[in-house]
């Protein structure tokens, strides 16, 4: 049985319930900046040019371009003070706290300092497919609670999460995304692909046709929503084939939903396995096990030659 006090600190509890206001508020601080990627960076497939990495302090942008520049805008959510950088690569820097702001002042602050830093642009200042508010951002002064120690919880679990991902994604030599953070949901992802394209679902928005263009089994990891009510694994397949919510699923606590066409394996349980890692790891195998197997990929030819299942 694995340590409770290693398991509390690789994998602390995150109940919902007891942080969602302040889940909310770093949920549009996240839409914010990463609105200024999504304007700036160089356009790729699949969306890869929105989303952020995880760091040693937090969330970043990575190096953003931006006439003749970089810059890069990182969330330090490890050290006492949590708070938003913004560095050029000439080594200015602009700083933007986190607490005691509410989201108008937050994207207030953040846009007259990448100003000050020679960065004009402008962003759509409107949360992006938020069932809970359509407030702009210039005028949000409801949202800002903002809880540190929560806030540094998810960071630790996205760090735990980041590393299973990869070596997940080692397994893989076909096409694979990089592990990265969407700040759309707040999740988590890595997603594989067969190489095939895939026809566009009738109805498809812009953003659907182009995350989907291409048959892939996807994966993540996020802290829950008004549907889900607590922290949980995802993986699902586009387009989805006959049978694959027929094939069985690991650990044994893992489930289907067909209501949302997903597996779910909830975090609650993870942290309770005698292996968070194995019990994520056996969880992301077995749904890709059943979406190549129902769509007849080449399991054997993606494999990678050293891993043995």
């Amino acid at each position: 049985m694995v340590n409770s006090s290693i398991r509390d600190e690789q994998f602390p509890p995150l109940p919902i319930e007891e942080w969602e206001d302040t889940k909310n508020t770093l949920h549009l601080f996240l839409q914010v900046v990463g609105k200024v990627r999504l304007a700036l960076y160089p356009k790729m497939n699949h969306w890869w040019h929105v989303p952020f990495y995880i760091s040693v302090r937090g969330l970043t942008t990575g190096p953003i371009p931006y006439e003749g520049m970089i810059f890069e805008m990182e969330f330090n959510l490890r050290d006492e003070g949590h708070a938003l950088k913004i560095e050029t690569g000439a080594g200015d820097s602009r700083t933007v706290p986190l607490k005691g702001l509410s989201v108008a002042g937050f994207y207030e602050k953040v846009f007259s300092s990448l100003n000050e830093l020679g960065v004009v642009e402008g962003i759509q200042p409107l949360p992006y497919d938020l069932p809970w508010t359509t407030e702009p951002f210039a005028s949000d002064y409801q949202h800002s609670a903002y809880d540190e120690a929560y806030v540094n919880r998810f960071w630790r679990i996205l760090v735990q999460v980041n590393s299973i991902f990869q070596v997940f994604r080692g397994w893989f030599i076909g096409k694979s995304s990089p592990v990265h953070f969407f700040w759309h949901h707040t999740d988590l992802a890595l997603t594989r692909f067969s190489g095939r394209p895939a026809p566009v679902r009738e109805g498809a928005n812009t953003v659907e046709r182009e995350a989907s263009s291409h048959e892939i089994i996807s994966f993540g990891f996020w802290a829950g929503d008004q549907n889900v009510r607590g922290p949980a694994f995802y993986a699902y397949m586009h387009p989805q084939p006959a049978g694959f919510m027929d094939e069985p699923l690991s650990p044994k606590e893992a489930f289907w939903s067909p209501e949302a066409g997903e597996a779910f394996l909830m975090y609650e349980d993870v942290r309770k396995a005698d292996s968070s890692e194995k019990a994520v790891l056996d969880f992301l195998e077995s749904v890709y096990q059943a979406g190549a197997k129902r769509a007849n990929w080449d399991i054997e030819a993606f494999r990678l030659p050293s891993y043995e299942k």
